[in-house]
């Protein structure tokens, strides 16, 4: 579907006499990534497709085929376009505030996650939610050929009990084990390291080897792909400035084993 959506995307672009560069100023995107959307590299994201339609006088039919190509993925919309761009990523950088982040996450611990953001979701779909996310993880951390991969987690995300003491306990072992693999690099941001830009929300820079990095952040219930340079630039350097003030991969650990010991069952 998104090799279609970017054949018509260049058909029509063409018909009505623009260059990549020159939708991407009318419809406020670089000329790049109409030409990514265009060769299926990066997924369209709806409002984009919105204005898409209004500039080349499509009457709807670009908005209405990224929402069916939403509909037949298994990440929520607003996180597709990145989570394929995980898959082209050389670099992946995350820095969770509240939560722990979603490619260290346990199945047990998602799940808890699910039920209390959506309490009245179907457990089938409660089940494809947690299996999606347990199969992106794997996938970004157990093959060698995946991205260089570093986490800087808060330590409120830590203190927060997820699904009770023994889910919380088991993921706190499992940051350990993933830490101890020398798979990804792991941080724990102190309270007493004060504040950063990033505590607002999650936030990911991806780089690429061919194509320009970009910056994915995200709230409670929505989230945003930037790939305004300058954006992603500030975001990249408050990102480097946490990994100064985090913790070190050695202490961080020795914090993440005594909150494991505190969270002991009886």
């Amino acid at each position: 579907m998104a090799e279609f959506y970017g054949a018509e995307l260049r058909r029509r672009r063409e018909e009505a006499g623009l260059s990549q560069s020159g939708l991407g100023e009318l419809v406020f995107c670089s000329g790049s990534y109409v030409g990514q959307m265009e060769m299926a590299v990066r997924r369209p994201q709806v409002e984009l497709s919105a204005q898409i339609d209004v500039v080349l006088k499509t009457d709807g039919f670009f908005r209405r085929l990224c929402e069916a190509m939403l509909r037949s993925s298994k990440f929520a919309d607003y996180f597709v376009a990145a989570a394929e761009l995980e898959q082209r990523a050389e670099t992946i950088c995350n820095f969770a505030t509240a939560v722990v982040p979603g490619l260290l996450q346990t199945a047990e611990f998602t799940r808890a996650l699910v039920r209390t953001a959506r309490p009245r979701v179907d457990p089938e779909e409660a089940e494809r939610r947690v299996t999606a996310r347990q199969e992106r993880a794997h996938a970004l951390l157990k093959d060698p050929a995946a991205p260089d991969l570093w986490f800087i987690i808060h330590e409120a995300a830590l203190h927060t009990t997820v699904g009770g003491n023994q889910v919380m306990r088991d993921q706190l072992e499992h940051i350990a084990e993933v830490a101890r693999s020398d798979r990804a690099v792991i941080q724990v941001m102190p309270f007493s390291a004060g504040l950063s830009p990033l505590l607002y929300g999650t936030t990911t820079p991806m780089t690429f080897a061919d194509e320009p990095p970009v910056v994915y952040t995200e709230g409670a219930y929505s989230g945003q792909l930037i790939d305004d340079p300058a954006v992603v630039a500030s975001c990249t350097k408050s990102y480097d400035l946490a990994r100064a003030a985090a913790l070190s991969t050695q202490a961080s650990l020795a914090f993440i084993d005594r909150l494991m010991k505190e969270n002991r069952t009886p």
